[in-house]
C-alpha cells in the first residue's frame, strides 16, 4: 500500500458519514432488534445499500474491491488465505492445550441443520459479506484508498472495524481461551482489547486485499476463520 498521506480528493464528508451512520444502525439492529433469522436479511440488504452509496458517490468497481478484470487474482490470494487458517486450524488441534479456543458458550449445542444454516447462511450474508463490503471496500475507498490502498484510509476504515465490534464483545468471555486469559479484567477492558484486536485484523484485511486486488481475497479467509471455526467448535464440543 503507498504511504501517501495527503488528503485524497474522493475523501467526502458527507457519504463517508451516511456510510457509518448505516454501519451503525444495522449492527443494532443485528444484535439488539431483529429477530435471528434476518440477521442474514440485514447483512445483505447493508451491504447492498453501501455498494449503493460508493457508486453514487462515483466511486469504481475496482476501488471498492469489485472489480470483474481482478476476480481471478482475487479467488487465487482467497484460496490461499483460505488453506492458510485451515492450516492454521489444524495445527492447534494438534496441542490438546490449545483446544480451548475452540470451547464457545457462544456456540451453544445446535444440531447438524441449524449449523449449517449458521456456517453457509448466516455467517456469511450476515457477516463475511457486509463487514467485507463495508470495512475493506467501501469505506476505504470512501476515504480515499484507491485501488492499490493508502494507509490513512485503511486505518481510517480498521479503526471503525474495531468499534463494530463493541456489541459483539460483551459476550466474549463466554469463549473459555478468553476467559481464562482475562477472566480477572473489568468487562470494559476486555471490550476494548478486543476492539483493538479486530481493528489490527482489519488493517491485515486491508492488506490482504489491496494485494489481492479485491474482496474475495479476504472474504474466503473471513469465511474460513468464522464458518471453519464454528463448525470446529460444534465438533469438538459435540465429542
Amino acid at each position: 500500500m503507498s504511504v501517501t498521506t495527503v488528503a485524497p480528493a474522493r475523501a467526502r464528508a458527507v457519504p463517508v458519514l451516511a456510510a457509518v451512520l448505516v454501519l451503525a444502525a444495522a449492527t443494532v439492529l443485528a444484535n439488539r432488534v431483529l429477530p435471528g433469522w434476518a440477521y442474514p436479511v440485514c447483512g445483505t440488504v447493508t451491504a447492498a445499500v453501501l455498494v449503493l452509496l460508493a457508486r453514487l458517490t462515483g466511486l469504481r468497481w475496482a476501488e471498492i474491491g469489485l472489480s470483474v478484470r481482478d476476480a481471478r487474482r482475487s479467488l487465487l490470494f482467497g484460496l490461499a488465505g483460505f488453506a492458510v487458517v485451515l492450516l492454521g486450524f489444524g495445527v492447534v488441534l494438534a496441542v490438546p492445550s490449545a483446544r480451548l479456543v475452540f470451547h464457545d458458550g457462544r456456540v451453544g449445542t445446535p444440531g447438524f441443520g441449524q449449523l449449517m444454516w449458521f456456517a453457509l447462511v448466516r455467517i456469511p450474508f450476515g457477516t463475511v459479506l457486509v463487514e467485507e463490503i463495508g470495512f475493506r471496500g467501501v469505506l476505504p475507498a470512501l476515504l480515499g484508498g484507491g485501488e492499490r490502498g493508502r494507509w490513512w484510509p485503511v486505518l481510517g476504515a480498521s479503526a471503525l472495524f474495531g468499534l463494530w465490534h463493541l456489541l459483539p464483545s460483551l459476550a466474549l468471555m463466554r469463549n473459555a481461551a478468553v476467559a481464562a486469559a482475562l477472566g480477572g479484567l473489568p468487562q470494559t477492558v476486555v471490550s476494548l482489547l478486543a476492539m483493538l484486536a479486530a481493528a489490527m485484523a482489519g488493517v491485515f484485511s486491508c492488506w490482504w486485499r489491496y494485494l489481492g486486488r479485491g474482496l474475495i481475497a479476504t472474504a474466503l479467509v473471513h469465511l474460513a476463520t468464522n464458518s471453519g471455526g464454528l463448525v470446529l467448535a460444534w465438533a469438538l464440543v459435540a465429542q
